[in-house]
């Protein structure tokens, strides 16, 4: 579509003809030739005195050539442009952030795969959460790790299919044997800190209780809470055993609540899997659409089709000039022969 971006400039079209009738002819005071006997003169011829001007003659070229010169540069000031057809770009409203516990513990077998087999509680973690990535089309995804210390997996990314990637290399303990639930919640906090969504999420899933953080839980959460992350928290160990491996619910509960999250047990695979599918239902993916239509400035025809024809018309008249030149030169040079 064809558009002017700067349509006002149209009204200046009508200015020089307001000048031509409203401004005074421009007039210039030339010095000349005093004759002393100029009005004996006048009396032999017969003439009267009057006041007198010199009005350069024009031509028809110039008098088409003007206006339609004016007319490209004002139409050049208006801005010609065209627009192309608008370009839908969709961008991600969501961060979702997991984080998986890989502390010793997790080598536990205690879970039951889909074949029915028995097998450990990270790779039942694993095709859980792969299956969940999945779904999450619309989001911008993070994985985090944490055992005795915390780090990013993957950053923030729409690329899902390197998270799932990433995702099937984790392995027990190389992030350490401890837990450090609360500087995984820390580590939330710093891959969001400038991010400019304002729905955040974090779903925190753990087989331990908090054994090795630098920043407590309570207080990492109170941190994630003033940057608006909503953690819901998953608890998949053993509430009753002692040590390293007893899951502590009541803290993970405190965790979710101060958040604004939900927190879940998961005694085996298939609760594991319908929690992520609540999660999922309760956070509906979200996504910004942004239409950009691109412009093509065209402006500069108008204005380079106005140059060339001023720079043509003053190129023709200095081609006319010389020959006429010429022709008066030569009568000239005549008369200065026959005299001679």
């Amino acid at each position: 579509m064809f558009q002017l971006e700067h349509p006002w400039w149209l009204l200046v079209l009508p200015l020089p003809l307001l000048a031509w009738w409203l401004l005074p002819p421009y007039g210039e005071r030339t010095r000349a030739i005093r004759v002393p006997f100029f009005d004996e003169l006048a009396r032999a011829t017969g003439q009267t005195p009057a006041r007198g001007a010199v009005v350069l003659r024009g031509n028809w070229l110039r008098r088409i050539l003007a206006p339609l010169c004016w007319v490209l540069v004002v139409f050049a000031l208006a801005g010609p442009q065209w627009l192309e057809p608008p370009v839908e770009r969709t961008e991600s409203a969501r961060d979702l952030l997991l984080a998986l516990d890989l502390s010793g513990s997790m080598a536990t077998q205690d879970f039951v795969d889909a074949q029915g087999r028995r097998t450990d509680r990270l790779t039942a973690v694993k095709g859980v959460v792969g299956d969940f990535i999945q779904r999450r089309g619309t989001d911008r995804i993070g994985l985090i790790v944490f055992g005795t210390h915390a780090f990013p997996q993957t950053s923030l990314t729409l690329d899902h299919a390197a998270v799932r990637e990433l995702l099937d290399e984790l392995r027990v303990s190389m992030a350490g044997p401890q837990t450090a639930i609360g500087d995984a919640i820390g580590m939330a906090v710093k891959m969001t800190g400038h991010s400019k969504q304002r729905d955040r999420v974090l779903i925190l899933l753990t087989d331990g209780n908090d054994t090795a953080s630098r920043l407590p839980p309570e207080k990492a959460a109170a941190i994630a809470r003033e940057h608006h992350i909503v953690i819901h928290t998953i608890g998949i160990g053993d509430p009753h055993a002692t040590g390293e491996d007893r899951v502590d619910l009541d803290a993970l509960r405190h965790i979710a609540q101060v958040t604004g999250g939900h927190s879940y047990r998961g005694e085996n695979r298939e609760q594991l899997a319908g929690i992520y599918a609540l999660l999922d239902r309760m956070t509906p993916g979200k996504v910004k659409h942004s239409i950009y239509r691109p412009k093509v400035k065209l402006y500069y025809y108008p204005l380079g089709a106005a140059l060339l024809l001023m720079v043509a018309y003053h190129l023709l008249m200095l081609g006319l000039r010389a020959p006429l030149a010429r022709r008066r030169e030569a009568p000239a040079a005549a008369t200065d022969a026959s005299a001679g």
